[in-house]
């Protein structure tokens, strides 16, 4: 199966309920980039009229996920993948379409490579970075990631 927008929203369905009933939605995806949107609407609002900080990271989070499965999927090899740790800015109010993007490919590709070959758990640091309709950045996040060769 490849890993496209539609079947990646298609998952979120099924496996990400609260995602998908909160508007999370891939836009694109390629190797090295990953794009996730969501709009602020009622569901998923707080109480000061902006985007929830949790529903931005769910976005945030996917993109760095979404582009894990693809690269693991693309190695052909059973490895686990867990997000360890995480850290978030806030610049601005998230009102809107916030797309949110990770451009971090290349890291995935150098630390798969680096855990199949040693056997070792490898850990990935990814940036999603998440601008609203004006091009304005409203949040940044860091996902930390660790994946490991199963055997």
């Amino acid at each position: 199966m490849n890993i496209t927008p539609r079947k990646l929203n298609t998952f979120t369905i099924f496996k990400l309920p609260s995602a998908y009933l909160c508007g999370v939605r891939t836009q694109y995806i390629d190797t090295n980039k990953c794009v996730v949107t969501v709009k602020h609407r009622w569901i998923n609002q707080n109480p000061f009229n902006s985007m929830f900080w949790a529903v931005q990271g769910m976005a945030a989070e996917f993109t760095t996920g979404a582009l894990m499965m693809l690269k693991i999927k693309e190695s052909g090899k059973k490895i686990s993948m867990l997000v360890t740790s995480n850290t978030a800015t806030f610049t601005k109010k998230a009102t809107g379409r916030i797309a949110f993007t990770c451009n971090d490919g290349k890291l995935i590709d150098e630390a798969l490579k680096k855990a199949i070959e040693t056997g070792e758990g490898q850990i990935v640091k990814m940036t999603s970075i998440g601008v609203n309709e004006e091009g304005v950045e409203v949040s940044t996040f860091v996902f930390e990631w660790s994946i490991k060769a199963k055997s």
